[in-house]
């Protein structure tokens, strides 16, 4: 190593870092949207020492990072990200049955914890069915339906914050709201404990397939997406207010506003972050002025005037 590499590079190099690292990996491999320039690394952690560790480093070096999972809900800019994008992986990806809850790493599919709870004969996950991207973010989002939402399965949730340290919060002490909850931009989610209870396996099998038709019937799930574009306003829907505006089928280079689903901005081929940030603000722009609503981004907005959180 050159004796001018940084910290941070000496850290990546470092045979002992349980971790796989990915200089100037192009983010589009890690979206679901399959969209993004190269972030100057990404790394893949394999345990709470590498994941602190890095953590640290970048704190120390002022170097920019986000946490990203599967990498739905995630817009990454044309340009990149001049920072570390730091995935979980080996020992995050764990899920474990005890003392009838599950305890999960924020790494791990929400769609496994899903299937593990059906295998099991437990209800109460059925909402989540289809819904892509991991535990720790839907968590950070607190991710649900219309009606049922994974804060009220938190029991207890394991994170890492610079400065802090780790800590285990209850899921009570946490401020869970439409789209939200109240995890720090900096805190990094690594496990949660979630309650279960036993169901009648017929009747979670006919929940969870009516829940997967209704979003195959009325989400582009076929298509690349990061999901949900905007929050819904309060008693109201934004793909009715787009609908209503005949915004639908507006296109923009290789990005198209869904005609299955108005809140969902699709990737028809070559679409560029640029391309979709300006059907974002033409549906802004357009849903303000014909109704004063000024609609709230749901996507994480990446690399975008040196941002890493939306």
């Amino acid at each position: 190593m050159a004796r001018h590499a940084s910290p941070l590079q000496s850290l990546l190099v470092d045979d002992r870092f349980d971790g796989d690292v990915y200089p100037n990996e192009p983010m589009s491999r890690h979206t679901t949207y399959r969209i993004g320039g190269p972030a100057r690394f990404f790394v893949r952690v394999n345990s709470v020492g590498a994941l602190t560790g890095l953590i640290d480093v970048c704190v120390a070096e002022d170097v920019p990072w986000f946490m990203v999972g599967r990498g739905s809900n995630v817009l990454v800019a044309d340009e990149g990200f001049a920072g570390v994008a730091v995935a979980l992986g080996r020992d995050f990806r764990t899920t474990r049955f005890e003392e009838g809850r599950f305890l999960v790493g924020a790494g791990a599919t929400l769609s496994s914890v899903v299937q593990e709870a059906f295998r099991r004969n437990l209800g109460g996950f059925e909402f989540a069915v289809g819904t892509p991207g991991t535990l720790g973010g839907a968590l950070r989002m607190n991710a649900g339906s219309r009606d049922e939402w994974i804060s009220s399965r938190v029991v207890s949730v394991a994170t890492y914050r610079p400065g802090r340290g780790l800590a285990r919060l209850r899921g009570d002490d946490i401020a869970w709201g439409y789209r939200t909850s109240s995890f720090a931009d900096d805190e990094a989610i690594l496990e949660c404990e979630l309650s279960a209870e036993a169901a009648d396996p017929f009747a979670v099998r006919d929940k969870m397939e009516a829940n997967l038709a209704r979003r195959q019937q009325s989400q582009p799930l076929a298509e690349p997406t990061c999901g949900s574009v905007f929050k819904n306003p309060e008693g109201a829907s934004v793909g009715r207010l787009i609908d209503e505006l005949g915004l639908k089928g507006t296109v923009c280079g290789g990005a198209c506003i869904s005609e299955l689903h108005g809140n969902f901005i699709v990737n028809r081929g070559g679409a560029t972050a640029t391309d979709v940030r300006a059907l974002m603000e033409h549906v802004r722009h357009r849903v303000r002025e014909a109704y004063g609503v000024d609609l709230a981004c749901e996507v994480r907005l990446v690399g975008f005037n040196g941002s890493a959180r939306g």
